[in-house]
Protein backbone atom coordinates (compact mmCIF):
# COMPACT_ATOMS: atom_id res chain seq x y z
CA UNK A 1 0.00 0.00 0.00
CA UNK A 2 0.90 3.72 -0.20
CA UNK A 3 1.32 3.49 3.51
CA UNK A 4 4.56 1.48 3.32
CA UNK A 5 7.68 2.86 3.84
CA UNK A 6 10.83 1.10 1.05
CA UNK A 7 14.38 1.23 1.78
CA UNK A 8 16.22 0.28 -1.64
CA UNK A 9 19.58 -1.35 -1.53
CA UNK A 10 21.64 -1.67 -4.57
CA UNK A 11 23.33 -4.39 -5.75
CA UNK A 12 27.23 -5.05 -4.41
CA UNK A 13 26.56 -1.90 -1.71
CA UNK A 14 26.08 -2.81 1.79
CA UNK A 15 24.55 -1.03 5.22
CA UNK A 16 25.00 -2.01 8.66
CA UNK A 17 22.56 -3.38 10.97
CA UNK A 18 23.16 -3.64 14.90
CA UNK A 19 26.79 -4.65 13.54
CA UNK A 20 25.64 -6.69 10.81
CA UNK A 21 26.78 -5.52 7.45
CA UNK A 22 24.10 -6.59 5.18
CA UNK A 23 24.15 -6.31 1.19
CA UNK A 24 22.48 -7.97 -1.67
CA UNK A 25 23.72 -9.71 -4.42
CA UNK A 26 21.50 -10.71 -8.25
CA UNK A 27 19.88 -14.01 -7.67
CA UNK A 28 19.24 -14.50 -11.34
CA UNK A 29 15.85 -15.57 -10.53
CA UNK A 30 13.32 -12.94 -11.75
CA UNK A 31 13.99 -8.96 -11.90
CA UNK A 32 15.14 -7.52 -8.63
CA UNK A 33 15.80 -11.16 -7.01
CA UNK A 34 18.53 -11.22 -4.43
CA UNK A 35 20.81 -13.18 -2.59
CA UNK A 36 21.20 -11.83 0.96
CA UNK A 37 25.48 -11.68 2.38
CA UNK A 38 25.49 -11.29 6.23
CA UNK A 39 29.07 -10.49 7.63
CA UNK A 40 29.67 -10.33 11.03
CA UNK A 41 33.17 -10.42 13.04
CA UNK A 42 34.54 -11.88 9.63
CA UNK A 43 32.05 -14.68 9.36
CA UNK A 44 29.84 -14.51 6.19
CA UNK A 45 26.52 -16.30 5.44
CA UNK A 46 24.69 -15.97 2.33
CA UNK A 47 21.13 -17.28 2.10
CA UNK A 48 20.33 -17.35 -1.91
CA UNK A 49 16.56 -17.35 -2.05
CA UNK A 50 15.14 -18.72 -5.39
CA UNK A 51 18.13 -18.55 -8.11
CA UNK A 52 18.77 -19.50 -11.45
CA UNK A 53 22.38 -19.36 -12.55
CA UNK A 54 21.16 -19.26 -16.75
CA UNK A 55 20.96 -15.75 -18.09
CA UNK A 56 17.54 -15.18 -18.97
CA UNK A 57 18.05 -11.64 -20.72
CA UNK A 58 15.78 -9.55 -18.45
CA UNK A 59 16.98 -10.53 -14.72
CA UNK A 60 20.56 -9.19 -13.91
CA UNK A 61 22.36 -12.69 -14.02
CA UNK A 62 23.10 -14.96 -11.39
CA UNK A 63 26.59 -13.56 -9.19
CA UNK A 64 28.09 -16.71 -6.83
CA UNK A 65 29.43 -15.09 -3.76
CA UNK A 66 32.00 -16.90 -1.51
CA UNK A 67 31.16 -17.04 2.02
CA UNK A 68 31.47 -19.73 4.82
CA UNK A 69 28.02 -20.60 5.18
CA UNK A 70 25.67 -21.02 2.14
CA UNK A 71 21.74 -21.44 2.23
CA UNK A 72 20.93 -22.52 -0.86
CA UNK A 73 17.00 -23.52 -2.06
CA UNK A 74 16.52 -26.86 -3.85
CA UNK A 75 13.11 -26.74 -5.70
CA UNK A 76 14.84 -28.90 -8.46
CA UNK A 77 17.14 -30.53 -6.13
CA UNK A 78 16.61 -34.32 -7.73
CA UNK A 79 19.30 -35.30 -11.11
CA UNK A 80 15.98 -35.71 -13.13
CA UNK A 81 15.40 -31.87 -13.18
CA UNK A 82 18.58 -30.88 -16.27
CA UNK A 83 16.61 -27.97 -18.41
CA UNK A 84 17.63 -27.85 -21.73
CA UNK A 85 19.40 -24.41 -22.71
CA UNK A 86 16.51 -21.66 -23.14
CA UNK A 87 17.40 -21.29 -26.87
CA UNK A 88 15.99 -24.92 -27.50
CA UNK A 89 12.90 -24.41 -25.57
CA UNK A 90 12.36 -21.23 -27.14
CA UNK A 91 12.79 -23.10 -30.21
CA UNK A 92 9.68 -25.97 -29.24
CA UNK A 93 7.52 -23.18 -28.10
CA UNK A 94 7.90 -21.24 -31.01
CA UNK A 95 7.07 -24.16 -32.96
CA UNK A 96 4.41 -25.11 -31.24
CA UNK A 97 2.62 -21.53 -31.87
CA UNK A 98 3.69 -21.53 -35.72
CA UNK A 99 2.08 -25.18 -35.80
CA UNK A 100 -1.04 -23.61 -33.85
CA UNK A 101 -1.47 -21.08 -36.00
CA UNK A 102 -1.19 -23.08 -39.23
CA UNK A 103 -4.08 -24.97 -37.76
CA UNK A 104 -6.09 -21.67 -36.63
CA UNK A 105 -5.83 -22.17 -33.62
CA UNK A 106 -5.22 -19.55 -30.32
CA UNK A 107 -2.07 -20.74 -28.39
CA UNK A 108 -2.98 -20.45 -24.81
CA UNK A 109 0.58 -20.21 -22.73
CA UNK A 110 0.67 -20.85 -18.76
CA UNK A 111 3.13 -19.04 -16.77
CA UNK A 112 3.62 -17.19 -13.91
CA UNK A 113 3.22 -13.24 -14.52
CA UNK A 114 6.17 -12.50 -12.82
CA UNK A 115 9.16 -13.55 -14.40
CA UNK A 116 8.50 -16.12 -16.77
CA UNK A 117 5.08 -14.43 -18.64
CA UNK A 118 7.67 -11.33 -19.62
CA UNK A 119 10.38 -13.83 -20.74
CA UNK A 120 7.70 -15.43 -22.90
CA UNK A 121 6.69 -11.89 -23.79
CA UNK A 122 10.73 -11.41 -24.81
CA UNK A 123 10.65 -14.52 -26.80
CA UNK A 124 8.12 -14.71 -29.15
CA UNK A 125 7.99 -11.05 -30.49
CA UNK A 126 7.00 -11.21 -34.31
CA UNK A 127 4.77 -14.25 -34.00
CA UNK A 128 1.81 -12.84 -33.61
CA UNK A 129 -0.69 -10.67 -31.17
CA UNK A 130 0.37 -11.42 -27.64
CA UNK A 131 -2.82 -11.17 -25.38
CA UNK A 132 -2.44 -11.51 -21.85
CA UNK A 133 -4.29 -11.19 -18.41
CA UNK A 134 -4.42 -8.47 -16.38
CA UNK A 135 -1.55 -9.43 -13.48
CA UNK A 136 0.42 -9.92 -16.38
CA UNK A 137 -0.46 -6.32 -17.96
CA UNK A 138 0.50 -4.55 -14.68
CA UNK A 139 3.69 -6.07 -13.85
CA UNK A 140 4.67 -5.18 -17.56
CA UNK A 141 4.04 -1.38 -17.20
CA UNK A 142 6.32 -1.55 -14.02
CA UNK A 143 9.16 -3.33 -15.95
CA UNK A 144 8.75 -0.80 -18.63
CA UNK A 145 8.70 1.70 -15.90
CA UNK A 146 12.06 0.42 -14.51
CA UNK A 147 13.61 0.56 -18.09
CA UNK A 148 12.97 -3.02 -19.78
CA UNK A 149 12.35 -3.17 -23.40
CA UNK A 150 9.33 -5.46 -23.99
CA UNK A 151 7.86 -5.55 -27.11
CA UNK A 152 4.03 -4.89 -27.40
CA UNK A 153 1.08 -6.60 -25.83
CA UNK A 154 -2.24 -6.43 -25.76
CA UNK A 155 -4.13 -6.72 -22.33
CA UNK A 156 -7.34 -8.62 -22.46
CA UNK A 157 -10.29 -6.60 -21.81
CA UNK A 158 -14.34 -6.74 -20.97
CA UNK A 159 -14.42 -5.09 -25.30
CA UNK A 160 -11.86 -7.99 -26.90
CA UNK A 161 -14.10 -10.87 -28.31
CA UNK A 162 -12.88 -14.26 -28.24
CA UNK A 163 -13.08 -14.43 -32.26
CA UNK A 164 -10.11 -11.60 -32.49
CA UNK A 165 -7.67 -14.08 -29.92
CA UNK A 166 -7.99 -16.64 -33.00
CA UNK A 167 -4.70 -17.35 -34.55
CA UNK A 168 -2.97 -15.58 -31.51
CA UNK A 169 -1.45 -15.70 -29.16
CA UNK A 170 -2.50 -15.80 -24.92
CA UNK A 171 -0.51 -15.36 -22.02
CA UNK A 172 -2.08 -16.76 -18.29
CA UNK A 173 -1.45 -17.31 -14.40
CA UNK A 174 -1.60 -20.95 -13.67
CA UNK A 175 -4.86 -19.99 -11.46
CA UNK A 176 -6.53 -19.48 -14.95
CA UNK A 177 -5.65 -22.27 -16.60
CA UNK A 178 -8.52 -24.84 -16.03
CA UNK A 179 -10.96 -21.90 -15.65
CA UNK A 180 -14.26 -21.23 -17.80
CA UNK A 181 -12.67 -18.65 -20.05
CA UNK A 182 -10.00 -20.56 -21.23
CA UNK A 183 -11.95 -23.33 -21.81
CA UNK A 184 -14.27 -21.53 -23.74
CA UNK A 185 -12.17 -20.49 -26.50
CA UNK A 186 -12.39 -21.44 -30.20
CA UNK A 187 -9.69 -24.04 -31.24
CA UNK A 188 -7.58 -23.07 -27.93
CA UNK A 189 -4.46 -24.91 -27.78
CA UNK A 190 -2.85 -24.80 -24.11
CA UNK A 191 0.71 -25.19 -23.13
CA UNK A 192 2.45 -25.13 -19.31
CA UNK A 193 5.53 -24.17 -19.05
CA UNK A 194 7.22 -24.82 -16.08
CA UNK A 195 10.23 -26.85 -14.53
CA UNK A 196 7.54 -29.58 -13.47
CA UNK A 197 7.05 -30.24 -17.19
CA UNK A 198 10.35 -32.04 -17.45
CA UNK A 199 8.69 -35.00 -15.76
CA UNK A 200 5.93 -35.99 -17.75
CA UNK A 201 4.48 -38.72 -15.77
CA UNK A 202 3.98 -36.38 -12.85
CA UNK A 203 2.23 -33.46 -15.17
CA UNK A 204 -0.41 -31.04 -12.43
CA UNK A 205 -1.64 -30.40 -15.95
CA UNK A 206 -3.53 -33.60 -17.08
CA UNK A 207 -5.68 -31.54 -19.71
CA UNK A 208 -2.52 -29.04 -21.01
CA UNK A 209 -1.47 -30.16 -24.87
CA UNK A 210 2.19 -29.13 -24.52
CA UNK A 211 4.56 -28.89 -21.91
CA UNK A 212 7.38 -27.00 -21.89
CA UNK A 213 10.05 -27.52 -19.20
CA UNK A 214 10.66 -23.48 -18.66
CA UNK A 215 11.63 -22.43 -15.01
CA UNK A 216 13.07 -19.64 -13.70
CA UNK A 217 15.13 -21.75 -10.71
CA UNK A 218 18.28 -23.68 -10.99
CA UNK A 219 18.04 -27.22 -11.85
CA UNK A 220 20.22 -29.85 -10.25
CA UNK A 221 23.55 -28.94 -12.07
CA UNK A 222 22.79 -25.63 -11.84
CA UNK A 223 22.26 -25.86 -8.07
CA UNK A 224 25.83 -27.79 -7.29
CA UNK A 225 27.45 -25.63 -9.59
CA UNK A 226 25.75 -22.31 -7.42
CA UNK A 227 26.82 -23.84 -4.23
CA UNK A 228 30.31 -25.14 -5.43
CA UNK A 229 31.21 -21.07 -6.40
CA UNK A 230 30.60 -20.03 -2.83
CA UNK A 231 33.31 -22.28 -1.61
CA UNK A 232 31.22 -22.77 1.23
CA UNK A 233 32.16 -24.84 4.43
CA UNK A 234 28.43 -25.47 5.45
CA UNK A 235 25.36 -25.64 3.08
CA UNK A 236 22.08 -25.46 4.67
CA UNK A 237 19.30 -26.64 2.22
CA UNK A 238 15.77 -25.48 1.91
CA UNK A 239 12.52 -25.16 -0.25
CA UNK A 240 12.73 -28.16 -2.62
CA UNK A 241 13.88 -31.94 -2.21
CA UNK A 242 15.75 -31.05 0.65
CA UNK A 243 16.59 -34.10 2.35
CA UNK A 244 17.40 -36.03 -1.14
CA UNK A 245 19.59 -32.81 -1.71
CA UNK A 246 21.42 -32.72 1.34
CA UNK A 247 22.01 -36.09 1.48
CA UNK A 248 23.89 -36.20 -1.88
CA UNK A 249 25.83 -32.95 -0.94
CA UNK A 250 27.16 -34.63 1.80
CA UNK A 251 28.06 -37.72 -0.17
CA UNK A 252 30.33 -35.77 -2.46
CA UNK A 253 32.08 -34.39 0.70
CA UNK A 254 30.07 -30.84 1.13
CA UNK A 255 28.92 -30.51 4.77
CA UNK A 256 24.61 -29.99 4.40
CA UNK A 257 21.95 -30.26 6.47
CA UNK A 258 18.46 -29.56 5.72
CA UNK A 259 15.95 -26.89 6.84
CA UNK A 260 12.39 -28.46 7.07
CA UNK A 261 9.31 -26.61 6.24
CA UNK A 262 5.86 -26.49 6.19
CA UNK A 263 5.43 -26.23 2.72
CA UNK A 264 6.65 -28.61 -0.59
CA UNK A 265 8.64 -27.70 -3.66
CA UNK A 266 5.65 -27.60 -5.97
CA UNK A 267 3.07 -26.94 -3.34
CA UNK A 268 4.88 -23.61 -2.62
CA UNK A 269 5.21 -22.62 -6.67
CA UNK A 270 1.61 -23.95 -7.87
CA UNK A 271 0.27 -21.19 -4.76
CA UNK A 272 2.20 -18.58 -5.82
CA UNK A 273 -0.56 -16.09 -7.25
CA UNK A 274 -3.78 -18.08 -7.16
CA UNK A 275 -5.02 -16.25 -4.16
CA UNK A 276 -4.90 -13.16 -6.17
CA UNK A 277 -5.87 -13.88 -9.59
CA UNK A 278 -9.49 -13.98 -10.32
CA UNK A 279 -11.08 -17.35 -12.36
CA UNK A 280 -11.96 -14.61 -15.83
CA UNK A 281 -9.02 -13.23 -16.87
CA UNK A 282 -10.57 -9.42 -17.03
Amino acid sequence: GSDLKIDTLPYNKSITINGVKVSLFPAGHVIGSSQVRLEYKGEVCVVSGDYKVEYDGISTAFEPVKCHTFVSESTFGLPIYKWQPQDLIFSQIKNWVSDNHDKQKTSVLVAYSLGKAQRLIQGLAGYGHIYVHNSIANLNDAFIKSGVDLPETIRITPEIKKDELQRGIVIVPPALAEGKWIKSLTNGATGVCSGWMQVRASRRWRSADAGFALSDHADWPGLLAAIKATEAEKVFVTHGFTSTFSKYLNEIGIDSEEVKTQYGAEDDEATEEVNNVKEEPV
